[in-house]
């Protein structure tokens, strides 16, 4: 005969597996905050930054998406500049 299935305790180590995640994720999130310098910034402005980067387009986000690849690969470097303004080409810039 075959043994039962502990669900509950199968759905326990399911729990404290995504709670190991969801730390994981948070540790990680800190440590880039710290590493591209943005624990520099008051909390409100790191904040609004967030808020607009979520509804920013397409072709803003994959010029972001290509930074931050650019920084990892540089294990944490300046990846293309120290401009603040989003990751937008500067206005006169021949990037547009």
């Amino acid at each position: 005969m075959r043994k039962p299935r502990d669900f509950d305790a199968e759905l326990q180590a399911l729990n404290d597996k995504a709670r190991q995640l969801r730390a994981r994720k948070l540790d990680q999130l800190g440590e880039l905050i710290i590493a591209t310098g943005a624990d520099a910034l008051p909390i409100e402005e790191l904040a609004g930054a967030l808020l607009i980067a979520g509804s920013a387009d397409a072709r803003t986000k994959e010029v972001w998406r290509q930074r931050g690849a650019a920084f990892f690969r540089k294990g944490g470097g300046d990846a293309g500049g120290n401009d603040r303004n989003g990751g937008e080409p500067a206005a006169g810039s021949d990037n547009a």
